[in-house]
Formats: C-alpha cells, sequence, structure tokens
C-alpha cells in the first residue's frame, strides 16, 4: 500500500487513529482542560502566521538538517513526551525508542510512561531524553536520575508547569480512571476495537490487559485512594518543584538540562544563570490550564530575552507549523500527539510515516519560501493573516 496516497497528512492519520482506539482512550489522547480554549488558541495562533513566497529561485536544494544542542540532527523536530504513551498504542514507547534510534531523532520517555528506563534500554539511540516529574523525596530522585543515566538517557527534561492535576473534563466523561481499570462501561468501548484490545492483551498479560507507571513501581509503597480521577499514582512522589530545586538537578545531572513549559520571557535569565542547557517554550498543548495564550504568541518575546536554545511544542500539526516555530525564535520543535497519532493509526509504520509527511511538507514549504536550509528560515518576513498590510522581519 502506498500510505502517502491513503494517508498524505496528519489529519488523514489522526482520524483513522480516532476510528481505531477505545473512546476512553481517544479522549485521554485528544483532549485538553475546561473548555479547550488554549489547545484552540494555539491553532488559531498558528495559522495567523503568514509567509511571502519568493520566486525566480531556480531549482532548490532543500536541506533539513539542523545543529541542536551539539548535535547534528537530520531533521528539525523530535517526539515529545507523553505521559501513560503505552495506553495508547502497544507498546509505545518501544516502537516510538526504535525509531528516534533509527532515524537519529530525539525521542523522550516520560516519568509517568508505560516502560521503565530499564525496559527501553536495548532499544534507545543517542538522543535519548529523559522527562522528569519532581520527586519530592531527594532519594528517590537521585535514584530516578541514576536509573536513567545507566539506561542511556543523555537529556534531562524537568517539566514545571503541572504543580497539581488539571481537570481534563472529556476524559473523565469517557470514564478513564488512574489507574485505567476495566469497568462494564470501558470493557464495551474496547470490544469495538479488537486489534489495540489483542495488542494490549499480549504486551501486559498478568496485569489485567492495562498498562502502568512501571517507572514508579519501585517507589510506590501506599495505594492512591483519595487522588482525583485525573491525578494519578505519581502525584503521592512529585512536589511542586522551586528555583532551589532548579540548582539542585543543575549539580546531580551531568547531561544537557532542559526546563520545560516556559511561558514568561522574565523567566529566561535566572534560568540561563543557573546553568540550563535549553528552554522549552510550552502550554502543555492546552492540557493544564485553560487561560495560557498560544504558545507561538510568546515565543518571539522569549527569543528577545536569552541567548539559550529555545524547543517549542504545542499545536504542531504539519511542516509548516514547523517553520512558523523556527521563523519566530524556536531552535527546534517536538510533537507529542502527532506520533501517538500515527502509532494508533499505522501501528509499527506510522512513526516513519510522519517523519515523511513532516519532511515533504517541510520541503515543499521551503521550495515555495525560496529557503535552501533551516538557516535561512530566520530571515524570512513575516506577515500577520489577520492584518494583510502588516509585515515586519523575523528578527524585528
Amino acid at each position: 500500500m502506498d500510505l502517502h496516497q491513503h494517508y498524505p497528512g496528519l489529519s488523514d492519520l489522526r482520524a483513522r487513529a480516532q476510528r481505531r482506539l477505545p473512546k476512553f482512550v481517544w479522549e485521554y489522547l485528544d483532549s485538553a482542560t475546561g473548555a479547550e480554549a488554549t489547545k484552540h488558541r494555539n491553532r488559531s495562533a498558528l495559522d495567523q502566521i503568514g509567509f511571502l513566497p519568493s520566486i525566480l529561485h531556480g531549482p532548490l536544494q532543500v536541506d533539513l538538517r539542523t545543529s541542536f544542542l551539539g548535535r547534528d540532527l537530520p531533521r528539525p523536530f523530535g517526539i515529545a513526551p507523553l505521559g501513560m504513551s503505552g495506553l495508547i498504542w502497544p507498546d509505545a514507547e518501544g516502537h516510538l525508542a526504535r525509531f528516534g534510534a533509527a532515524s537519529g531523532i530525539p525521542y523522550s520517555l516520560s516519568t509517568v510512561a508505560s516502560q521503565s528506563p530499564e525496559d527501553l534500554a536495548p532499544h534507545l539511540g543517542p538522543e535519548a531524553w529523559f522527562q522528569l516529574y519532581p520527586p519530592k523525596d531527594e532519594d528517590i530522585r537521585r535514584d530516578m536520575l541514576e536509573r536513567a543515566r545507566k539506561a542511556g538517557f543523555k537529556t534531562l527534561v524537568l517539566t514545571v508547569d503541572v504543580p497539581v492535576a488539571s481537570r481534563r473534563e472529556r476524559q473523565v466523561r469517557s470514564g478513564l480512571t488512574q489507574p485505567p481499570r476495566l469497568t462494564p462501561r470501558l470493557l464495551a468501548q474496547v470490544a469495538q476495537c479488537p486489534t489495540w484490545a489483542l495488542g494490549m492483551a499480549r504486551q501486559h498479560r498478568g496485569q489485567g490487559g492495562m498498562p502502568h507507571m512501571r517507572t514508579l513501581d519501585k517507589y510506590v509503597t501506599e495505594n492512591s485512594k483519595g487522588l482525583s480521577s485525573t491525578a494519578h499514582i505519581g502525584y503521592l512522589l512529585r512536589t511542586s518543584p522551586d528555583w532551589d530545586y532548579v540548582k539542585w538537578l543543575r549539580d546531580a545531572w551531568e547531561g544537557v538540562f532542559v526546563i520545560k513549559g516556559v511561558m514568561r520571557a522574565e523567566d529566561a535569565a535566572p534560568l540561563e544563570k543557573i546553568g540550563v542547557d535549553a528552554l522549552w517554550v510550552s502550554n502543555h498543548a492546552g492540557r493544564q490550564f485553560d487561560a495560557a495564550p498560544a504558545a507561538i504568541d510568546v515565543l518571539p518575546e522569549l527569543r528577545a530575552a536569552t541567548t539559550l536554545p529555545l524547543i517549542f511544542d504545542s499545536g504542531i500539526e504539519g511542516g509548516l507549523d514547523i517553520l512558523r516555530a523556527l521563523a519566530l525564535g524556536a531552535d527546534f520543535v517536538m510533537l507529542g500527539r502527532a506520533f501517538h497519532f500515527a502509532l494508533a493509526a499505522l501501528g509499527a509504520q506510522g512513526p516513519a510515516h510522519l517523519c515523511e509527511i513532516l519532511s515533504k511538507d517541510l520541503e515543499a514549504n521551503m521550495g515555495q519560501l525560496g529557503l535552501h536550509s533551516l538557516a535561512e528560515v530566520r530571515t524570512l518576513q513575516i506577515r500577520n493573516l489577520t492584518l494583510p498590510s502588516q509585515a515586519v522581519s523575523a528578527n524585528d
């Protein structure tokens, strides 16, 4: 089958993923919090960023290679962490880790994924990132960092925009609880998705056919009674980090150290002073706070406030969106939901097909703009599509 004929865009993968997933799984993956206004703002704001096509350049050889955090990478994008990734598709973490290693792009494992650092150690490439939800206990913290280091993770990502559990009302309405329990209502949904169900049964024999947060098994000594339906066992272990916590991690971790969830320009200078290696501009794709501005709208302010490399996520749906983020100051882009849509749609073939979609879209749009390389993106004239007469330089 020619996948590009049947699934030429991310929207096609998303639609097929929705058909193949039980409703409670789909709602977990696709939902945001509140009225989902922030999620929609992310999309709307990206759509307002336009460029003037450039003509008469002759044949172009487009180069997607980039240098980021001292590494030469084949693409300007990677795989963002997603909690309980293995709920979306059987062996999701394994599929994505292997693809990241084979393709040379970063793969990020969440602290609250359904596979542990040790599970993934045989599958990791040199661009393996470990995303940390901050444990309160220092002994647990040290142990978790050592486990990540021994498994082969070179980059540590501290997520700072989840001080408490969000509500995610769509997720609650679907019947999903934490940890996931197969109630009669959920079983009825599972029965309609046999490929997902059989894969989960094989992957999680002896666990009721459902994934759980394997990294935390070692530390959990009490049950999750009293937690909300959108919280999980990890909340018994984690804390809300402060500046001293960040300093402690910087001293404890020898590799690259990234702070994820930065939205305010005034936070950049103190983080730079602590010795953070990169900032990740993100509003958690609208999953945590429904009154946040679109992440792309604050990106230029952060670019002006720091010389640190900037990573971007939130709302990215194609190669054109990646160019938009790069033009407004990002050095690298990460996608989480998109890679899981691809997995749910096509199984093991999905990540590679999505990577091709993104790459071809990047190449096509760079051709329209007369760009040979990503280094030229910052020279683009940016036009606000809601104000047709306004054109400004990306560097203004």
